[in-house]
């Protein structure tokens, strides 16, 4: 799994680095988003071993949807960064408020105060995106719940390695490897990560799917 996801970091490398001014080939450095499960501890152990403690930053974002379980992703997020020497960055979010407020579900809520709170990262921080830990299980139920939304041929094709979002860049370098594949490679790691007590909910739509 290490040599496919340094393989994969070399070909959005070669993408990225097509779009950009030449002035701006030096080492491309990544914002990488951890929640604290077992996808995104993965993705930062990956890019610790692949990029280095240099070419990337830890983002996490608490939604407090989960009391207690909440803070313990957070604390065990930051744990890692600082035991590993990587940047570290938090946010706190009053998601219900925002969903009430703006007339959306948890959901769409959540997504948008991460993505917003991303770009702002990378704008500021000089990142050339964000890497999340979307897997081929997660494109799988995107292109369920497309197809349950009545969506058209782009929405057939699920998710994207790289997709642009307004002004930031959307990278997803395990979107090739299966959930199992990954709670393996944690397992072979010994990489610390928390279950989220919601996963097993339906109330959200895509748990259900």
């Amino acid at each position: 799994m290490l040599a496919r996801f340094s393989h994969t970091i070399d070909r959005i490398e070669g993408q990225i680095i097509k779009w950009s001014a030449p002035s701006s080939l030096s080492p491309l450095r990544y914002l990488v988003a951890v929640s604290g499960g077992a996808d995104s501890m993965c993705l930062a152990d990956l890019c610790l071993r692949t990029l280095g403690v240099e070419r990337f930053e830890v983002a996490h974002c608490n939604f407090h949807l989960r009391g207690s379980e909440s803070d313990g992703d957070q604390e065990l997020v930051a744990a890692w960064a600082s035991s590993n020497g990587v940047c570290f960055h938090h946010v706190d979010f009053d998601t219900e408020e925002y969903a009430v407020r703006e007339g959306v579900s948890i959901e769409m809520a959540a997504r948008d105060l991460r993505y917003g709170w991303f770009s702002e990262l990378c704008r500021t921080r000089g990142l050339c995106g964000v890497m999340t830990a979307h897997n081929a299980n997660d494109n799988a139920e995107t292109l369920i719940l497309n197809l349950l939304r009545g969506t058209g041929l782009h929405g057939i094709s699920g998710m994207s390695e790289i997709s642009r979002m307004d002004d930031l860049l959307v990278l997803r370098p395990l979107l090739a490897c299966t959930r199992n594949q990954i709670e393996g490679y944690a397992f072979a790691w010994k990489i610390p990560y928390r279950n989220d007590s919601t996963n097993a909910m339906s109330d959200y739509k895509r748990n259900r799917v």
